[in-house]
């Protein structure tokens, strides 16, 4: 098993290709991050399951960035990880968390849950440098 520092560089990384724009249009790209079995609580309520999101409707393309990226072991091939997301297209800060399983010895998404946490002012978006 990989040591916690670079497996949690690991799993930050993959978390962003998930919010790049080159990414989320991407079904290919997409099924590779993305375990058989997966499935979202997104922040607008709904669940959402893996063929929703490399289907034609895909995922929507916003500007978002990633911070306060943790993870918690849960055992030797299975990560909580948790962070926040400032979504400059929506003018909102969510929390996120994602279960990542290590499947055939890659890493997939298992489960993601969105909350809003905040609805950004203008000043807000400013300091955050987006």
């Amino acid at each position: 098993m990989e040591n916690t520092q670079s497996l949690k560089e690991v799993l930050c990384h993959l978390e962003a290709r998930l919010l790049s724009p080159q990414v989320r249009i991407s079904p290919e790209e997409i099924e590779l991050l993305l375990s058989k079995d997966f499935f979202e609580f997104g922040s607008s309520g709904k669940v959402i399951h893996r063929e929703d999101c490399v289907g034609e409707s895909g995922l929507s393309v916003r500007e978002m960035s990633l911070n306060d990226f943790e993870i918690s072991l849960l055992s030797e091939n299975v990560v909580l990880a948790t962070y926040r997301v400032i979504d400059c297209t929506r003018k909102l800060e969510t929390l996120r968390s994602s279960i990542w399983k290590r499947e055939s010895g890659q890493w997939r998404m298992f489960f993601h849950q969105g909350t809003i946490a905040a609805v950004l002012t203008e000043q807000q978006e400013m300091e955050t440098g987006e």
